[in-house]
């Protein structure tokens, strides 16, 4: 199924990636996602049986110092071996994903998810990361790992298709409750499964979400911002409605980029403590605002002097924040996510 903007949907060839890069950001990947500790659990308790390991509650997704993080750690390495299956880490990648997609593990995940106590578990970014994942796996038609995962992602798209409809008002922090960046990466799922009815719900609740904003004023960034609320919102709508109605939009909300304002948009965040976790996450905004502006500049007209600002943006973004994707582990177990992101789109 094609994107109304024509991005989004599943691409027929793998993008450029250095095999240098890919195995660097392989080995960083590799180094966490099986490292149970130290790790921050979204788990509600109910009682005394419920005090449980992060590997006990989920044999997947225990790593990485958080769920959401694990998850797309998975999607980083899925991705890495589809555009570069000639790096010396894939048959690692390979026994690892055989050993982590299997009925039974995925059931367990699963299980979790049906507990009462776990209603609001990661919603809504690590559902949207799952279908991500999903999605990534689907490209793999040669391996099982899709068809073993796929009920994990059916019942976080049943979370999405539940939730949506009542969530009356978008959450537009830059951090993971954004409901903006959700739906990036839910379109992804839609467009690769061809599931036209789901895409109809992301792209109706987009329109009530942020079809009447205009003149951004992108009072950001916050302290522990990965992600521009602004930019993000607009990546929504380039992936979700239709070209001509995007292009009108897009000059509403944003009608000042010719002059390079708002001004703090073209200004990468400075990273005044990576070992700080909250503070760290400025360079996954430096990394999603790149890879916001690739995406935003190749949808703007070649003649449109904003199109060259956001290009020369994104590779400043790159610049500031590409150099510390590892060093300390608070950065280190999610961080090349984002860069892979900037890197492989737009």
């Amino acid at each position: 199924m094609s994107s109304p903007s024509g991005s989004s949907a599943p691409r027929s060839s793998a993008p450029s990636l250095a095999r240098a890069t890919a195995s660097r950001f392989a080995k960083i990947a590799l180094g966490h996602i099986a490292r149970e500790y130290p790790n921050k659990l979204d788990h509600v308790m109910a009682g005394d049986a419920d005090a449980r390991t992060p590997r006990d509650l989920h044999p997947i997704f225990f790593g990485s110092f958080d769920w959401h993080s694990c998850v797309h750690g998975y999607w980083l390495l899925a991705t890495l071996l589809r555009i570069r299956p000639d790096m010396a880490e894939a048959e690692t990648i390979i026994a690892l994903f055989d050993d982590a997609f299997t009925a039974a593990k995925v059931g367990v995940e699963v299980d979790y998810l049906a507990r009462p106590e776990s209603r609001g578990f990661e919603r809504p970014y690590g559902w949207a990361w799952d279908l991500m994942l999903q999605a990534e796996l689907m490209r793999h038609e040669d391996r099982p790992w899709a068809t073993r995962h796929a009920p994990l992602a059916r019942a976080f798209v049943a979370r999405f298709q539940d939730f949506l409809p009542k969530a009356d008002y978008p959450v537009r922090a830059g951090v993971h409750t954004n409901t903006a960046f959700a739906l990036v990466l839910a379109s992804e799922y839609a467009d690769m499964t061809g599931d036209a009815a789901f895409r109809a719900l992301l792209t109706t609740k987009a329109m009530i979400w942020y079809g009447q904003d205009a003149a951004c004023q992108a009072w950001e960034p916050s302290g522990d911002d990965f992600l521009s609320p602004a930019l993000i919102e607009a990546e929504a709508m380039r992936r979700l409605i239709p070209k001509d109605t995007f292009e009108v939009w897009f000059v509403r909300f944003l009608p000042d980029l010719a002059r390079k304002q708002p001004a703090t948009l073209f200004t990468p965040a400075r990273v005044s403590d990576r070992t700080d976790g909250k503070i760290a996450h400025l360079d996954g905004l430096n990394l999603s605002r790149a890879w916001c502006w690739r995406t935003l500049a190749g949808a703007l007209p070649e003649l449109d002097p904003a199109r060259q600002h956001a290009a020369n943006a994104a590779m400043a973004h790159l610049g500031a924040a590409v150099p510390h994707i590892a060093g300390d582990y608070m950065g280190e177990h999610w961080l090349a996510t984002f860069a892979l992101l900037a890197l492989t789109n737009g």
